[in-house]
């Protein structure tokens, strides 16, 4: 260990600009072995491990760096999925450049962080590769089952954390396959959909049950899930768009983030797209954001063969919430940045585009930005892809459960300790609680509320046997 000093950082090779353009495969190759050890014996196994207290997971990357860096692969795999249900998922697009990479120690002192999300999916592949991800047999198979409603990675992390102690899974899903945002949200240059479907199958292998194409409200109000399980789990997540703060005309070809990246995806899945929602070939192409979400759209939109695509974005870069590492893969693949500018209106054919400055800090402490007067340009715009963020849906009405309490921004309300909603035995985890956030603490919630229901199911158990044992 400590090869800091002599050793340089050092990432999996990177696939050209040129050739990632014209496909939808992951850009980065896998680290080789040797590779692999060399980076992990770079940690400087510090006392306090910045890198643990700044991932959501609480992960303890120095030890199965260690691990992998002594070619104990194994071991670094048991540890790393003791903590996490889809490491080699969050290895890949977790924005560990602001997480556990952003923290490392000797990052700080200026020689380069480790690349612990590159060993992070190495180790798992290998694991895959070699059998050591064991099937959920669980030891003993309880009476008691819960019903999760969503299954992207709050719920599905949920769902194996409860079946692995016994308890009967299953989860429901208004899409046609199981993984949410990430089968139908993330492309697949940074995800690749057979990631996501073999977590998946080795939840159907453990015995978790999917109800697909199942719409709660439609197919079942939450009461009548209630009445069918002993626990109910909320991890649906937050779906609807916002809208654009400027006139918008009915005819402007306006495409919301979501509904262009999973017909792309679909596409990649082989499935028929029967409009042409949102193909970007020879067009023009204007994505208004600066979160992942506009990074994936601008990324998509280079491989469906656009003309050209900007991006704007009413902060500098320096305030951009998503992550600066997707901007230079951004940049590289031939995306214009437009920073300081918001539009004005969309119309057919064309944004009105205004410049932008940052003036007083507001509420959130992040200086807000001012319409600069007289700075209003016109840029070509074929398709225009709305990429402002989510929000959630109205679950009461859809649930059709007006008790279900909320916060002022519609999420729901839950005790902070176990993500138990206002109604006794119903719980939520995942962005439907935090807002829209990182599939890390989609995960980290899905685990939390599993204890929970898990704690609350057994001692009900444990309560039920005492009271017919002092009856006997």
């Amino acid at each position: 260990m400590l090869t800091f000093v002599s050793r340089e950082r050092e990432t999996p090779t990177k696939r050209p600009a040129d050739e990632r353009r014209s496909d939808f495969d992951e850009i980065y190759l896998s680290f080789t072995e040797e590779r692999a050890e060399l980076q992990a014996s770079r940690c400087s196994q510090c006392g306090v491990p910045f890198c643990q207290h700044h991932c959501p997971l609480g992960n303890d990357i120095p030890d199965w760096l260690r691990l992998v860096a002594e070619g104990r692969l194994e071991e670094a795999y048991a540890l790393s999925a003791a903590t996490n249900n889809m490491p080699e998922v969050c290895g890949r697009i977790c924005p560990q450049d602001r997480l556990c990479e952003g923290s490392c120690v000797i990052e700080q002192s200026g020689h380069g962080t480790v690349t612990i999300g590159s060993v992070e999916t190495y180790i798992t592949e290998k694991a895959f590769e070699n059998g050591w991800v064991p099937p959920i047999r669980p030891e003993v198979e309880r009476t008691e089952t819960v019903g999760i409603i969503g299954a992207g990675p709050a719920g599905l992390a949920a769902a194996e954390e409860l079946r692995s102690e016994g308890f009967g899974v299953v989860v429901y899903d208004r899409y046609d396959r199981a993984g949410g945002l990430l089968i139908y949200g993330i492309p697949n240059f940074k995800l690749e959909k057979s990631v996501v479907e073999r977590r998946t199958e080795r939840l159907r292998d453990g015995g978790v049950e999917f109800q697909l194409n199942f719409d709660v409200g439609r197919d079942a109000t939450l009461d009548e899930l209630r009445s069918k399980h002993d626990a109910i789990l909320i991890a649906t997540g937050v779906y609807k768009a916002r809208a654009l703060e400027c006139p918008v005309d009915a005819d402007a070809g306006l495409v919301p983030a979501l509904d262009y990246l999973t017909a792309s995806n679909r596409r990649g899945l082989g499935d028929d797209v029967v409009d042409n929602l949102g193909v970007a070939k020879d067009k023009s192409v204007v994505v208004i954001g600066g979160g992942d979400t506009a990074m994936d759209c601008v990324r998509t939109a280079v491989r469906q063969g656009a003309s050209s695509v900007r991006c704007l974005y009413r902060r500098d870069r320096a305030n951009l919430p998503g992550s600066q590492r997707e901007v230079a893969h951004a940049e590289e693949e031939g995306v214009v940045f437009e920073w300081l500018s918001a539009p004005k209106s969309v119309i057919r054919g064309r944004v009105a585009a205004m410049r932008m400055r940052l003036g007083d800090a507001d509420e959130s402490g992040r200086r807000r930005p001012e319409l600069v007067p007289g700075s209003e340009r016109d840029l070509e715009a074929g398709l225009v892809i709305a990429a402002l963020g989510f929000e959630p849906e109205d679950l009461q009405t859809i649930f059709g459960e007006p008790a279900l309490a909320v916060t002022r921004r519609g999420t729901l309300k839950v005790d902070g300790a176990t993500l138990e909603t206002s109604l006794p035995g119903v719980y939520a985890a995942g962005d439907i609680v935090r807002g829209a956030s990182l599939v890390v603490w989609a995960i980290r919630d899905g685990r939390l509320a599993a204890a929970s229901i898990s704690a609350r199911l057994k001692q009900a158990a444990c309560g039920a046997l005492t009271t017919s044992i002092a009856a006997e």
